[in-house]
Protein backbone atom coordinates (compact mmCIF):
# COMPACT_ATOMS: atom_id res chain seq x y z
CA UNK A 1 0.00 0.00 0.00
CA UNK A 2 1.32 3.60 -0.69
CA UNK A 3 1.91 6.04 1.87
CA UNK A 4 -0.06 8.98 1.17
CA UNK A 5 0.21 12.38 2.23
CA UNK A 6 -1.81 14.40 4.41
CA UNK A 7 -3.03 17.37 3.57
CA UNK A 8 -1.12 20.08 5.20
CA UNK A 9 -3.34 22.24 7.47
CA UNK A 10 -3.10 25.99 7.72
CA UNK A 11 -2.04 27.03 10.95
CA UNK A 12 -4.58 28.93 12.71
CA UNK A 13 -3.47 31.13 16.07
CA UNK A 14 -6.40 32.92 16.34
CA UNK A 15 -6.45 35.84 18.75
CA UNK A 16 -8.33 38.22 17.36
CA UNK A 17 -12.64 38.47 16.64
CA UNK A 18 -14.21 40.80 14.02
CA UNK A 19 -17.27 41.57 15.53
CA UNK A 20 -20.65 43.05 14.43
CA UNK A 21 -24.22 44.03 14.56
CA UNK A 22 -25.99 41.65 12.01
CA UNK A 23 -25.34 37.69 11.19
CA UNK A 24 -25.31 38.75 7.51
CA UNK A 25 -22.11 40.72 7.68
CA UNK A 26 -20.39 38.15 10.05
CA UNK A 27 -21.12 35.40 7.18
CA UNK A 28 -20.20 37.90 4.23
CA UNK A 29 -16.95 38.79 5.97
CA UNK A 30 -16.29 34.58 6.38
CA UNK A 31 -16.75 34.75 2.80
CA UNK A 32 -14.80 37.28 1.69
CA UNK A 33 -11.58 36.43 3.95
CA UNK A 34 -11.52 32.83 2.86
CA UNK A 35 -11.72 33.68 -0.55
CA UNK A 36 -8.80 35.95 -0.17
CA UNK A 37 -7.02 32.90 1.51
CA UNK A 38 -7.24 34.05 5.67
CA UNK A 39 -7.64 31.28 7.52
CA UNK A 40 -10.62 32.47 9.92
CA UNK A 41 -13.51 30.53 11.90
CA UNK A 42 -17.38 31.47 12.55
CA UNK A 43 -17.61 31.49 16.24
CA UNK A 44 -20.20 32.53 18.94
CA UNK A 45 -18.17 35.38 20.81
CA UNK A 46 -17.88 35.55 24.59
CA UNK A 47 -21.16 37.73 25.93
CA UNK A 48 -19.39 40.38 27.04
CA UNK A 49 -17.81 41.04 22.99
CA UNK A 50 -20.65 40.75 21.25
CA UNK A 51 -22.21 44.18 19.78
CA UNK A 52 -25.41 43.31 18.94
CA UNK A 53 -24.87 39.54 17.01
CA UNK A 54 -24.42 36.55 17.96
CA UNK A 55 -21.52 34.94 15.48
CA UNK A 56 -18.11 36.69 15.09
CA UNK A 57 -14.98 35.80 12.85
CA UNK A 58 -12.34 35.00 14.75
CA UNK A 59 -8.76 35.93 12.80
CA UNK A 60 -5.30 35.29 13.02
CA UNK A 61 -4.51 38.26 15.59
CA UNK A 62 -1.11 39.07 13.36
CA UNK A 63 -3.12 39.60 10.58
CA UNK A 64 -4.93 42.45 11.22
CA UNK A 65 -3.24 44.79 9.31
CA UNK A 66 -4.34 43.00 6.18
CA UNK A 67 -7.29 41.94 6.98
CA UNK A 68 -8.88 45.25 7.87
CA UNK A 69 -7.42 46.45 4.56
CA UNK A 70 -9.57 43.93 3.02
CA UNK A 71 -12.84 44.55 4.71
CA UNK A 72 -12.61 47.91 3.92
CA UNK A 73 -11.85 47.79 0.34
CA UNK A 74 -14.49 45.22 -0.32
CA UNK A 75 -17.05 47.80 1.97
CA UNK A 76 -17.71 44.63 4.78
CA UNK A 77 -19.55 46.05 7.58
CA UNK A 78 -18.19 45.59 11.10
CA UNK A 79 -18.26 46.81 14.55
CA UNK A 80 -14.34 46.43 15.73
CA UNK A 81 -11.59 43.72 15.92
CA UNK A 82 -10.56 42.58 19.16
CA UNK A 83 -7.70 40.56 21.06
CA UNK A 84 -9.35 37.28 22.35
CA UNK A 85 -5.84 36.59 24.20
CA UNK A 86 -5.56 38.17 27.78
CA UNK A 87 -2.68 40.76 27.40
CA UNK A 88 -2.66 41.49 24.10
CA UNK A 89 -4.74 44.28 23.90
CA UNK A 90 -1.79 45.63 26.15
CA UNK A 91 1.06 45.12 23.85
CA UNK A 92 -1.09 47.00 21.13
CA UNK A 93 -1.21 50.22 23.57
CA UNK A 94 2.95 50.04 24.68
CA UNK A 95 5.04 52.80 23.31
CA UNK A 96 8.15 53.77 24.91
CA UNK A 97 10.96 56.59 23.94
CA UNK A 98 14.78 55.89 24.25
CA UNK A 99 17.46 58.70 23.23
CA UNK A 100 20.66 57.78 22.69
CA UNK A 101 21.88 61.19 21.98
CA UNK A 102 21.83 61.75 18.21
CA UNK A 103 19.43 59.23 17.92
CA UNK A 104 15.87 57.99 19.11
CA UNK A 105 14.56 54.54 19.38
CA UNK A 106 10.49 53.99 19.52
CA UNK A 107 9.70 50.87 20.59
CA UNK A 108 5.87 49.59 19.89
CA UNK A 109 4.78 46.40 21.03
CA UNK A 110 8.17 43.57 20.00
CA UNK A 111 8.96 46.61 17.06
CA UNK A 112 11.25 49.46 17.16
CA UNK A 113 12.11 52.58 14.84
CA UNK A 114 15.35 54.21 14.61
CA UNK A 115 15.95 58.02 14.01
CA UNK A 116 18.38 60.47 13.54
CA UNK A 117 17.60 63.68 15.51
CA UNK A 118 19.27 66.14 13.41
CA UNK A 119 17.10 65.41 10.14
CA UNK A 120 14.51 62.65 10.91
CA UNK A 121 15.73 59.98 8.57
CA UNK A 122 15.18 56.64 9.77
CA UNK A 123 18.50 54.60 10.55
CA UNK A 124 17.00 50.88 11.73
CA UNK A 125 14.00 49.28 12.33
CA UNK A 126 14.34 45.72 14.22
CA UNK A 127 12.21 43.18 16.05
CA UNK A 128 8.81 41.00 15.33
CA UNK A 129 9.21 37.87 13.31
CA UNK A 130 6.63 38.59 11.03
CA UNK A 131 7.08 37.89 7.19
CA UNK A 132 6.94 41.31 6.08
CA UNK A 133 9.34 42.96 8.07
CA UNK A 134 11.86 42.64 5.78
CA UNK A 135 10.30 44.29 2.78
CA UNK A 136 8.96 46.82 5.83
CA UNK A 137 12.27 47.41 6.65
CA UNK A 138 13.56 47.89 3.57
CA UNK A 139 10.90 50.65 2.92
CA UNK A 140 11.24 52.37 5.74
CA UNK A 141 15.26 52.69 6.16
CA UNK A 142 17.20 55.89 5.05
CA UNK A 143 13.71 57.63 4.28
CA UNK A 144 13.06 61.15 6.41
CA UNK A 145 10.11 59.89 9.50
CA UNK A 146 7.62 62.60 7.19
CA UNK A 147 8.27 61.06 3.73
CA UNK A 148 8.11 57.21 4.50
CA UNK A 149 5.17 55.16 3.76
CA UNK A 150 2.81 54.01 6.33
CA UNK A 151 3.77 50.47 7.74
CA UNK A 152 0.00 50.00 8.38
CA UNK A 153 -0.36 50.58 4.63
CA UNK A 154 2.12 48.61 2.83
CA UNK A 155 2.39 45.63 5.69
CA UNK A 156 0.05 42.71 6.50
CA UNK A 157 0.58 41.87 10.28
CA UNK A 158 0.41 42.70 13.58
CA UNK A 159 4.12 43.53 13.17
CA UNK A 160 3.11 46.08 10.40
CA UNK A 161 1.02 47.65 12.70
CA UNK A 162 3.13 47.99 15.57
CA UNK A 163 5.66 49.70 13.35
CA UNK A 164 2.85 51.94 12.42
CA UNK A 165 2.48 52.93 15.93
CA UNK A 166 6.50 53.60 16.11
CA UNK A 167 6.59 55.68 13.35
CA UNK A 168 3.15 57.79 14.09
CA UNK A 169 5.11 58.60 17.81
CA UNK A 170 8.50 59.16 15.97
CA UNK A 171 6.65 61.21 13.58
CA UNK A 172 4.83 62.93 16.89
CA UNK A 173 8.37 63.49 18.43
CA UNK A 174 10.43 65.31 15.32
CA UNK A 175 7.56 67.58 15.04
CA UNK A 176 8.05 68.90 18.69
CA UNK A 177 5.22 66.98 20.43
CA UNK A 178 5.78 64.60 23.21
CA UNK A 179 3.60 62.03 22.44
CA UNK A 180 1.39 60.69 19.39
CA UNK A 181 -1.74 61.23 21.50
CA UNK A 182 -0.92 64.99 22.07
CA UNK A 183 -0.28 65.49 18.41
CA UNK A 184 -3.30 64.46 17.48
CA UNK A 185 -5.41 66.70 19.53
CA UNK A 186 -3.43 69.38 17.97
CA UNK A 187 -3.77 67.80 13.90
CA UNK A 188 -6.04 65.85 12.24
CA UNK A 189 -4.54 61.98 12.43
Amino acid sequence: MPFRRRKQKTFFEGGGLVLFLDVQDAIRTEKVLKSAGYAVRLIAPPPPLRKGCDLAVEINLVEQPGIERLLNQKDVAYVSIEPLKVGTSELLQIVKVTDFGRWVMVTAGNMKLTFDKNNGIIVNTSGGGCPDIPYLHAELLGKQLTEAPRPRDIGFSLCALMLDRALEESLALWKGVNSYAAYCRNSSC
